[in-house]
């Protein structure tokens, strides 16, 4: 049963800015308490009842745990001196506190409220002053009122305070009356809890706000699973799930959301009735337009290009192949140039020769991929510093919604270059896409390299796949696997397949083995036996370097499972060695983990050996692995080093956003190379065991390749070509409008 306690707020020792968790004393009836906890609104001065429960801290004693409280109004003369003398209140101190209190005794405060002018009986307050503490006193009010009134909806203090902060006097008009704005203005409000609030407020099941928010949510859903839009019909399918919905309710619904311009209708020739959420339908339509603007050509001299080109091939003992050759012309006469092909198929050979010919016409290159890893890996391999998207389009946090992506550079602030290199282009998803050729140019060359056989991105669209498929750009398919590649079992493997060949199971491979288990217990002592010996032996690498990706997140072969087994063993509890449960999951100073949605707004640091800060900026993206370096219990954080040593402070209310990455999956692993993938493999839903998701995660490896399981899943992901249906309309898109042009 949980305790009571209640007192001034005497000192606040602790806040974290951040997530608010706050470590103040409280002088209470007979005794001063320190209390911990998440406080929005306290201030020194306050008077606050808490519930909660007193534990005994290893390292700071006897402590209460505040779970929830509110804030109460100062009764008599002295806790009102108190309140107004903690400086709550600019302007007030000590002596004008006492003063103010002198004159007014226990009616103060409806002073301050109803009679603000009388302040200025007191010695030291003008009119003007005697407004601004009228002004702060209400501001004051209204948020713990505003705090006491979201109490009773279960709303966490934290939330309440964005709540406030979003609406202000109008958010008690807002939450009583359509709570279901609160999941599309305020991040960390789903439509699920906005729901709760709605039925607790008495709104009606079949009312319209709560009809039209699900048919959002919805969508907003099927944009998560990888999809621009969804046919009507399944929309409608979907709602009925979540909302009860009729039919004659989901038509109106979705017609007001039409006239709004939330969402949007698109008409196929085929009937097909596309229902868009608006920003998408937008992204698609410029991204559409922009690529057909940018593939100009510009015809040059066959012969001119030809003997630079051997003159690159010479001056740095290289031989292109006529593929490679055809793309590098293509690269100097055409305004947009997508490249494809398979690992071994020599893209990076052919990047760096139009690298050179660049040069050679003095011409400003730039260089980016999707991830950190992806962009590091282009600078080693061209010698030119490649950058991510993100950094490029220079990203800064939008302060007023972490969700939201600002970057500086776009059509009015465009990239500038003559030519821009966008490698691992299967990663890039419609947004990213959208964002990026907002800042690129018409008469700006665009090269895009990707294999167009790997999963397509985590984010909505299929980007790479339906510029391809319009047959209407310059697509030059790399598909000869040269001598040295063709060594390497991983590659040829790799090609096998993606062309649906069986492929060699029998063991007499150097990179490429296949442990046959049939048991999952067997198969879990097998991977952890080669992370934690067999493979850093074999390999002469660190075990942190050796990779297990799954397709899965459930079952006993899944994420979730795996990265317990192995926290166990790669990185067990020692003294001193701090830790964190949230929610299922348990944190640990030295574990590997993952971001696992992009956020734009989170701030990092790169420190020096003496701690100076040498370089800071912002953004963490989904995907981006790292090693939590410190777990601090007293300013409840926790820090993670990430690539380049980037550190990152996480409020422990934030680490939602992290889990741990002994074991990815295979979608995850998009854009990485490891120099040694453990594939666990035993049976799963065949929509997850696929030729694609095997060819994937094969590609990921760079020395070594280690399955572990069954055969026959093996050979039923190579024979099984079907992948998960993802709605996207660009290919549609650009030959709509290409036909218009046409026209």
């Amino acid at each position: 049963m949980a305790e009571v306690v209640s007192g001034i707020v005497e000192k606040i020792v602790y806040r974290n800015a951040e997530n608010n968790y706050t470590v103040c004393q409280i002088a209470g009836e007979d005794e001063d308490i320190v209390c911990v906890g998440y406080f929005t609104s306290i201030d020194e001065g306050d008077t606050i009842e808490a519930e909660g429960s007193f534990t005994d801290h290893r390292i700071y004693g006897e402590q209460f745990i505040v779970s929830s409280y509110q804030i109460k109004e100062p009764e008599g003369a002295e806790a009102i001196r108190r309140y107004l003398a903690s400086g709550v209140i600019k302007g007030i101190g000590e002596a004008l506190a006492l003063r103010i209190v002198k004159a007014f005794g226990d009616d103060t405060f409806r002073i301050m409220e109803s009679e603000p002018e009388r302040l200025v009986e007191v010695r030291g307050i003008s009119e003007r002053k005697a407004r601004e503490i009228s002004e702060q006193f209400e501001e004051k009010r209204e948020l713990r009122e505003a705090m006491l009134f979201l109490q009773q909806y279960q709303i966490s203090n934290n939330l309440a305070a964005k709540i406030y902060k979003q609406y202000g006097s109008e958010m008690m008009k807002i939450v009583t009356e359509d709570p279901y704005r609160l999941a599309e203005d305020i991040r960390g409000v789903g439509f699920k809890t906005a729901d709760e609030i709605a039925r607790q407020v008495g709104i009606d099941l079949h009312d319209p706000k709560r009809m039209k928010a699900g048919i959002l949510h919805t969508i907003t859903q099927a944009a998560g699973n990888g999809h621009t839009y969804l046919p009507e019909e399944q929309l409608f399918q979907e709602s009925q799930e979540l909302l009860g919905i009729t039919e004659e309710e989901f038509g109106d619904a979705v017609t007001d959301l039409l006239m709004e311009r939330r969402l949007i209708r698109k008409r196929m020739e085929d009937g097909e009735q596309r229902i868009y959420h608006a920003s998408f339908y937008y992204m698609e339509m410029h991204v559409a337009r922009k690529l057909l603007d940018l593939s100009m050509r510009a015809p040059a001299d066959e012969k001119k290009m030809k003997a630079r080109v051997d003159e690159i091939e010479k001056k740095n003992s290289i031989r292109l192949e006529e593929m490679q050759r055809r793309a590098v012309y293509e690269a100097v006469q055409s305004g947009l140039v997508i490249i494809t092909g398979g690992p071994g198929t020599g893209k990076t050979t052919t990047i760096n020769a139009m690298i050179r010919l660049f040069e050679a016409e003095q011409m400003e290159i730039l260089l980016a991929a999707p991830t950190g890893r992806a962009a590091k890996r282009m600078t080693e391999t061209t010698g030119i510093e490649a950058q991510t998207i993100h950094r490029l389009l220079e990203i800064s946090g939008n302060p007023e919604n972490g969700a939201s992506m600002v970057f500086e550079r776009n059509e009015d602030n465009p990239l500038e270059a003559d030519a821009i290199i966008i490698d691992e282009m299967s990663m890039v998803d419609i947004s990213l896409m959208y964002a990026l050729l907002k800042a690129v140019p018409v008469g700006t060359r665009l090269i895009l390299v990707g294999d167009v056989n790997q999963l397509p991105s985590v984010g909505p669209g299929n980007v790479l796949k339906d510029i391809i498929a319009t047959g209407l750009f310059d697509v030059v398919r790399l598909s000869k696997i040269f001598r040295q590649a063709a060594e390497s079992d991983i590659i040829m493997n790799a090609h096998h397949i993606n062309r649906g060949e069986p492929i060699a199971l029998d063991n007499k491979s150097k990179d490429f083995f296949m442990l046959k288990r049939d048991d999952v217990l067997l198969v879990e002592r097998v991977v952890i036996s080669l992370v934690m010996e067999k493979l850093p032996r074999y390999l002469g690498v660190g075990k942190e370097e050796i990779q297990v990706l799954t397709p899965m997140r459930r079952g006993e072969l899944g994420v979730e499972n795996l990265n317990r087994l192995l926290q166990r063993y790669l990185n067990p509890p020692e003294a001193g060695k701090r830790e964190k449960q949230y929610g299922e999951t348990l944190f640990r100073e030295g574990d590997k983990v993952m971001q696992i949605r992009n956020n734009y707004q989170i701030t990092w640091e790169v420190r020096s050996s003496y701690g100076t800060v040498i370089r800071q900026g912002s953004g963490i993206f989904n995907g981006d692995c790292g090693v939590i370096r410190e777990v601090n219990e007293f300013a409840e954080t926790l820090t993670v080093e990430f690539d380049e040593s980037r550190m990152v402070e996480y409020p422990f209310a934030g680490l939602d956003e992290l889990e741990l990455a002994y074991a990815i999956t295979i979608h995850k692993s998009q854009g990485s190379e490891y120099p040694a993938v453990v594939l666990p493999l035993m049976t799963g839903p065949r929509m997850l065991l696929n030729r694609n998701l095997l060819y994937t995660a094969v590609t990921r490896a760079k020395q070594l390749v280690a399955i572990v399981g069954s055969e026959q899943t093996v050979e039923t992901m190579i024979e099984n070509e079907s992948e998960m249906k993802r709605y996207s309309g660009l290919c549609d898109c650009i030959l709509e409008m290409h036909g218009r042009n046409e026209n």
